[in-house]
This record gives structure tokens, C-alpha cells and sequence, in this order.
């Protein structure tokens, strides 16, 4: 139910829109703004079920009246999901929007429709949007979902309450992707790397990522010895792992978060670990090196000697 998922994650937005609803102080639109899997799909769902349910309770939609059913499944006729076509939300998408919003609710006067990844509009549809949110017809709710709220049209942004989802606490991702059977260090790299548990899962899923963390994690092992196997693994196995500038950005994120957990146990043990420190440090100086379009192969090549010989290589 999107009501537990809220109350964990999203506390804060839950109390306020329910707080809204009870009142009856609903905005004309909303604009929810946060990264994927922080909850803004669950909150625009449970919305829709709470000021549709035929059988509300204590302030909560019942989640298996005739209408509570039909908007988890997509079906109710007053409830329309618009997504991308492809790579955009298109023009023909919103005047068709519009169409069905000219006539009257089907079965209330209520309808409403939620705009999913919404800074994906072109233009065309952009503006028809903001046409149709200044000039509208008959009873409805306006739900936009963004990751990037900085895309929407200011213009359509003033239109719009604004509501922030804020990122998921790395302990409370970590339970839920424990929870879902995934390891506690995989849980820990995940949410080191995503404040998103479902761009987390669908990391965790990719054969590239099982692949590189283990790899990475040996490399590890071979700098912490101060093992020349470590500069020949460069070529041997990570060159293979990091064609794609995305890919050698997440190497070195992988490779931070290994370190830095070397440091916790040490310091666990009371054990002072300056030599880890300058690795870290080193390796914060390699990301950097990244960033400004130094070649993958140099950085890691030049990191590898640094953490072995302690020799910096300009």
C-alpha cells in the first residue's frame, strides 16, 4: 500500500497532503519534484484513491473499493497517466489531454490526470500545458512528476504547488534493499552510489555493475598490500569495465566507497589508518582528474603508483 511506503520514507509530504485533503484545501496542480523511487508516483496514486474511494477511513482511501482497485491498475476512467512517448511527452499527448478533460467526468465531476517524468515535454507540449493549466475547464487535479524541476516552464512551475520529495536516508534504503534480498555490503554500495531505491534495484540488476564492484573490490585488495599486480590490473581487467565516461565515473565511486569502508574498520579498531586516508584522498584527487577529461587508463594507472610506490606521477 502507497500509505506505508509514505509514512516510512515520505513522513513529512504524507502528513501535509493528507492534512490538505482532510481540510479540503487541494491545490488546482501540483508539481512533485525529487528523484526517482523517493514516493512521488505512491503520493500521486494515493491522492487519487483518497479523494476517490467510495469507503475513505480514518483519512485513508480503503484500497479495495471498486475505484481504489481500478486506479492501482490503471483502469479508472476518471484518472489519466500520461508518460513519454518514447523520448518526449509529445503535444498530441496533452491536446488529447485536453479533449478528455473538455467533457465531464465520467462517473464524477472530479478528474484527474498525472503527468509522469514531466520534464520530458517538448516545447509544443509545454506550452499547451500551460495554455490548458491557465485557462481551465470543469473540476481537476493537476499531478506533475519531475526529477528536474529546473526543466519545467516557470510559467507552469507558478501554476503549480510545489511539493519536494526528499531523498531516502542511506540507513532506511539499505534496510529496504536488505529486505529485498540483497546483500548487507551490496546494500551499502548501492546506497553509497543512489538515494534512489529504484534506480538502486535497477542497478543492482545490471551484469555490468556485479561485474565491476568485484573487480574494483579486488583492485583494492591489491592497492592495500601495495601489490604491483595492481598497475597491471588496470589493463588486464578494469580498461575492459570502463569504456564509457558514465562507467569510469562509477569505478572511482566504487572505488571510495571500498576505501572508506577499510578506513571505518580500522577506525573500529582503534586503529589511526593514515595510510588510508591518503588513499582516499589520492583517490578524490584521481575523480577530479576525471571531471576535467584526463584519460581513464592515466588516472588509474597514475592513482595505482601513487598508493604503491607513494610516487606521484605528474
Amino acid at each position: 500500500m502507497e500509505e506505508l511506503f509514505l509514512q516510512e520514507y515520505q513522513p513529512l509530504v504524507f502528513a501535509q497532503l493528507k492534512k490538505s485533503v482532510e481540510h479540503g484545501r487541494i491545490a488546482h496542480a501540483y508539481l512533485f519534484e525529487g528523484d526517482a523511487g523517493t514516493g512521488k508516483h505512491e503520493m500521486s496514486l494515493w491522492l487519487a484513491k483518497r479523494l476517490f474511494c467510495t469507503n475513505v477511513q480514518s483519512n485513508e482511501p480503503c484500497g479495495s473499493c471498486s475505484n481504489c482497485l481500478r486506479i492501482a491498475q490503471g483502469e479508472h476512467p476518471d484518472v489519466l497517466m500520461v508518460e513519454p512517448d518514447g523520448q518526449t511527452i509529445k503535444v498530441d499527448q496533452i491536446r488529447q489531454l485536453q479533449e478528455e478533460f473538455s467533457k465531464s467526468g465520467f462517473e464524477s465531476r472530479l478528474k484527474i490526470f498525472i503527468l509522469s517524468q514531466s520534464e520530458k515535454m517538448n516545447t509544443s507540449a509545454a506550452n499547451s500545458l500551460l495554455k490548458f493549466l491557465e485557462e481551465p475547464v470543469g473540476n481537476f487535479l493537476a499531478i506533475l512528476e519531475t526529477e528536474s524541476v529546473g526543466r519545467i516552464l516557470p510559467t507552469i512551475q507558478s501554476r503549480c504547488q510545489i511539493i519536494h520529495f526528499s531523498p531516502l536516508a542511506k540507513d532506511k534504503l539499505q534496510t529496504k534493499l536488505q529486505k529485498e534480498g540483497l546483500s548487507q555490503e551490496s546494500s551499502r554500495l548501492l546506497s553509497y552510489l543512489t538515494n534512489s531505491y529504484h534506480k538502486a534495484v535497477e542497478i543492482s540488476q545490471e551484469e555490468w555493475f556485479n561485474e565491476t564492484k568485484d573487480a574494483v573490490a579486488q583492485w583494492v585488495k591489491y592497492l592495500l598490500k601495495k601489490d604491483p599486480q595492481a598497475f597491471i590490473f588496470v589493463q588486464k581487467k578494469l580498461l575492459a569495465l570502463a569504456k564509457e565516461k558514465e562507467q569510469q565515473r562509477v569505478i572511482f565511486s566504487i572505488l571510495l566507497f571500498y576505501l572508506q569502508e577499510e578506513r571505518d574498520q580500522l577506525l573500529a579498531q582503534g586503529l589511526w589508518g593514515k595510510e588510508i586516508n591518503l588513499a582516499i584522498e589520492a583517490a578524490l584527487q584521481a575523480q577530479k582528474k576525471l571531471q576535467a577529461n584526463v584519460a581513464f587508463q592515466g588516472v588509474a594507472e597514475q592513482f595505482s603508483v601513487k598508493i604503491i610506490y607513494g610516487i606521484t606521477v605528474p
